[in-house]
């Protein structure tokens, strides 16, 4: 996708100026919740002061969560405290929509201190919800329940769905299967320019990574020395502007090698690298493995999955009978 097919599909990248998300919840909910298709308008480098607990339902792609960057697969789950940055970036092709990818659960602090006040039982979360100021990450069991419980909240409303949100951070809190992500030294601008800025060089570059782009392309677009963007880049991203490429690049050349079969030479130059020694250094750095592995490992992991599908549609149907 060139510059001009760029614009066209989104829109003037200049004029894309991203606010404060604001959330609203309906007079009769605590906290919001709903499910997302991707890309939409704003799956965008965000803050605001709610809490936001986020499943990624059916995609592989990169997590931005203050100065960390990781890539997430199917099941990824992630609570982002206030006033921290963040962004789940997927590869699509033009035109591609996917359905509910996400489920957002985004929360007030302060009304879970209120409530506090009344049922110690809650103030018990406030070092869990101190932590995740930072961005944390789960795995094992937590991962699997959290989604679960998260994926319920579609069917029920009211006090149902309420004892499910306390549920879930009880569950989150009390395992500890999590990972801190973005760092404690991690402060970016949050003035309005500042923010506007580097969500114009965020979008530019998901929307061109895959042609040659260029440190001179995002200073002369911001209008800076390449010396000052490159500063600014990192203060406010927590990523060099070569890591945040490098980043993009391999996450959509996984996506390539899960769902295609192109050749790695052509993956390669499909992503923006012009060789394919280049392209496999920096694909065993961040993936600990070569393309070619990478995608058997792919194959065998989606075989598994059709296999356990099978074997439980077999146990379901002999329950049933």
């Amino acid at each position: 996708m060139d510059a001009e097919d760029a614009v066209r599909r989104h829109g003037s990248t200049a004029s894309r100026r991203p606010v404060l998300e604001q959330i609203v919840t309906d007079a009769d909910e605590s906290f919001l919740w709903r499910c997302d298709d991707y890309p939409w308008e704003r799956n965008v480098w965000n803050i605001h002061p709610e809490y936001e607990i986020h499943l990624i339902r059916n995609a592989s792609g990169i997590a931005l969560v203050g100065d960390h960057i990781e890539p997430f697969e199917p099941g990824y789950l992630a609570i982002v405290g206030s006033g921290l940055p963040h962004d789940w970036v997927t590869a699509t092709a033009p035109g591609e929509i996917i359905r509910g990818r996400d489920i957002v659960l985004q929360f007030d602090r302060d009304r879970l201190r209120g409530a506090g006040g009344l049922f110690p039982e809650v103030a018990r979360l406030e070092p869990f919800l101190d932590l995740a100021l930072r961005g944390l990450a789960f795995h094992g069991e937590t991962c699997r329940l959290g989604a679960e419980q998260l994926e319920a909240m579609r069917d029920v409303t009211g006090l149902e769905r309420l004892a499910l949100f306390f549920r879930l951070l009880g569950m989150m809190a009390a395992r500890g299967e999590y990972k801190v992500l973005s760092s404690t030294n991690f402060m970016p601008d949050t003035d309005d320019a500042s923010q506007s800025s580097i969500n114009v060089a965020l979008t530019y570059i998901r929307e061109n990574f895959t042609r040659d782009v260029c440190l001179t392309d995002l200073s002369d677009l911001l209008g800076m020395s390449e010396w000052a963007f490159s500063r600014f880049f990192k203060k406010n991203s927590g990523s060099s502007f070569t890591d945040y490429l490098r980043t993009l690049r391999i996450a959509y050349a996984c996506k390539l090698l899960a769902d295609t079969a192109m050749p790695i030479t052509d993956i390669c130059f499909e992503i923006g690298y012009a060789n394919v020694s280049n392209f496999n250094r920096n694909f065993l750095s961040q993936r600990g493995s070569t393309p070619s592995a990478y995608r058997r490992m792919s194959k065998q992991r989606l075989t598994r999955s059709k296999a356990t599908a099978v074997l439980t549609d077999t146990v379901v149907q002999l329950d049933t009978a």
